[in-house]
Formats: structure tokens, sequence, C-alpha cells
């Protein structure tokens, strides 16, 4: 500021302290730098050359400070910022686009990276560091992670039109265990669920095939070579059109609990506190067994 008015007191008013301070000031920093930094003319002082040079650095460093503290503005008003955000491929294929959207709308100048996996996967890729926040099925317990309740999805079997169970009113989990299955991938909430389901009837899967691929899994299904289970988001336009056949368990619902996921000890970011936030928001006051679309649906008329 002395520099930029040619005048200790001029500086001094514009900083709001004394004209001694400013004084002391360049005297202590030209004894650091065994430099002289100004000379005086009548009222005013004048750079020397080798206070121009030091005044160039000086500029930088200010504007650099001034574009910090803009920075940190802009992170804590969150308009600046990443989410990490981890889901599977299922829920990033049905679910996420309109979540996303949604935290879009209200944080846009938050940038998202979105991780896909199973719900195994995800709950590492937290203990990991690589992503905050997981919207996942509980396929596995970790101390380290907690669970927030968010919707139950209904879990539907699924058939070829032309499979023999598909004409009945109900089949058993032991008419099922005679038939292939093609099966969730290892780490996924639905395979854990299934592989419950077949354990409390004291019967044995018949695995054809395993992947993670929710439209492989459907095609083969309509193909006639087995049955499967999915989340009911994944299959009702199949349903609907009448590709596919789904039959009700004798005795059994089956749903999977959806939860919101993230690190027990570990500080949640801006972005991803927002993203929690919304979802609670959207979880709030929610019947048990309300799915995830049902919810959205609510809150989009909520909004509206």
């Amino acid at each position: 500021m002395a520099a930029k008015y040619e005048s200790c007191t001029a500086a001094a008013q514009k900083l709001c302290v004394t004209q001694p301070a400013i004084t002391a000031q360049i005297r202590k920093l030209e004894d650091q730098c065994s430099l002289k930094l100004f000379k005086k003319r009548g009222r005013n002082i004048h750079l020397t050359d080798e206070g121009a040079a030091l005044f160039h650095y000086a500029r930088r460093i200010f504007e650099c400070e001034r574009e910090v503290e803009d920075a940190i503005e802009e992170m804590r008003k969150l308009k600046r910022g990443v989410l990490r955000l981890g889901t599977t491929k299922t829920y990033a294929r049905y679910f996420m686009p309109v979540l996303i959207s949604t935290f879009h709308e209200a944080y846009p100048h938050i940038k998202i990276h979105l991780d896909e996996g199973s719900s195994l996967d995800m709950i590492h890729s937290l203990v990991g560091l690589k992503n905050e926040v997981a919207v996942i099925a509980r396929a596995a317990e970790d101390p380290a992670v907690s669970f927030i309740p968010f919707s139950q999805e209904e879990l539907m079997l699924i058939l070829a039109r032309s499979h023999p169970l598909a004409k009945k009113k109900a089949v058993s989990v032991r008419e099922l265990a005679e038939e292939p299955i093609i099966m969730k991938e290892v780490g996924s909430g639905t395979r854990r669920k299934v592989n419950r389901l077949f354990e409390r009837h004291n019967c044995t899967l018949n695995i054809l095939m395993e992947t993670s691929n929710a439209e492989f899994i459907k095609q083969l299904v309509q193909q006639g070579e087995g049955f499967s289970f999915l989340v009911k988001e994944a299959v009702s336009v199949e349903l609907q059109e009448r590709k596919l056949a789904t039959v009700p368990l004798v005795g059994e619902d089956l749903y999977l609990d959806v939860s919101i996921a993230y690190l027990k000890n570990e500080h949640l970011s801006r972005p991803a506190q927002a993203f929690v936030d919304i979802l609670l928001e959207m979880a709030q006051g929610k019947d048990p067994q309300r799915g995830l679309r049902e919810i959205m649906t609510r809150m989009f008329e909520k909004w509206k």
C-alpha cells in the first residue's frame, strides 16, 4: 500500500493503522532483506529498483491470497467442491439420476464423482477413503461404517413367460431350488438376501451364472436360461410389457434394505453432508416399506 500510494501516511489510512507502524514494518523488512526498498523525495516515497522487483512478487502473493480467501468462501457456501459418491450398478441406472439431479439443482457448482460396484465394493471404498457417501444395500457389517436406513426395495422373482413355474399362483423356495438361478455378483445385497432365503429353507442354490449386469440377467431369464431376483424398479418395464413374468413366493416377501453409508469417525465434507441431508429429507416420514421411487415421487409432489 505504501508503494501504491507513494506515502506511508496514505497507506496507514487505508490499512487503519498508525503511520509509525507502517514505517516500522518497512524498516524491519529492509533489515531482513538487507536491501533498501524505498527512497524519499519530498513528502512522497518511491520504490527503489530492488523494491520494485519485490513489489512485483508481493502483488502476486496478495492476489493469490485473495484467490485462496475466495475459494474458502465458495467452499463454505457450497459454490465449489466435489461430492464423491458410491452406489451399485443397478441403483446407478434406475435411482441415482434423479437423486443426482435433485442435488445438482440445489448445488449446481458441486462436481459429482460417481463410483459404481457391488455394495461390498462400496463399503470398502468408504473405508479406503475413495468415497465419502454410498447409497447401497447393507451387504456386510463393518464397525467403521454407519448405515442409515433409507428405503426398502422389493425384490421380484423373475421368470421367462414360457417357464412352467410362471403359470403358478405362487411358488415355494423348494421348487425354485430345482431350477437354475442367475445370481447377482458376490458382495451384492441382493445375493446376500437370496442366500439367506434359501438357507432358511435348507435349500441349495443351483447357480447357473453370476453377474453384476442386471440387463444381462434379464435377457438370460427372458430366454429361459433360469430364474433370478432383481429389485422391482429394474424389471418394471419388462413386466409391464410382458417380456418377463413374476410369481409371488409362498410365505415370503423379499425387501432389500437400502442405506446411506459413511464412515463413523470421519468428518463429512460440506458437499457430502449436503447430499446426506437431502436424502434424509426425502426419507423423512416415509412408510416402512416405501421404495426409493415412491419417496422421490412424494418429494416432487411436495416441491410442486
